[in-house]
């Protein structure tokens, strides 16, 4: 596995096609879980050839908050949490497979990145036990 060590977030990381985001969020296909203020919603699919074992994509809706400051903050503050907790989900992936997952911030306040970690850890462990 390519990055297992690497405490990085590439572009490749990143879900960035349509296609997959439409498979993703279609009935039947993806499973979700909660840790407050997350909730994670993700698939298993094959891989194809060059493509990273997890992809991710952060969603913070307008309706949460209004300013974009806010919402690139709490973006900020997922991607940072997963960056370092990442290798939860990459070393429970099987060979050949991938994991698409998508975070969306459910609570309408600012928190402390100490509490977005430990949501974005225990929702890493829980992803991994059911890959």
């Amino acid at each position: 596995m390519t990055g297992l060590a690497s405490a990085t977030f590439s572009k490749k990381e990143r879900i960035v096609s349509r296609k997959l985001i439409e498979q993703l969020f279609s009935k039947g296909n993806s499973h979700s879980t909660s840790a407050f203020p997350l909730r994670v919603v993700y698939m298993e699919k094959d891989r194809d050839e060059g493509e990273e074992p997890v992809q991710i994509m952060i969603s913070v809706s307008k309706r949460h908050f209004k300013r974009a400051v806010k919402r690139n903050r709490v973006k900020r503050q997922i991607r940072e949490a997963y960056r370092h907790h990442k290798n939860i989900l990459l070393g429970s992936v099987p060979e050949g497979k991938q994991v698409a997952a998508a975070f969306i911030w459910l609570a309408d306040e600012l928190c402390d990145s100490s509490q977005v970690e430990s949501s974005v850890r225990l929702l890493l462990g829980k992803v991994a036990e059911r890959v």
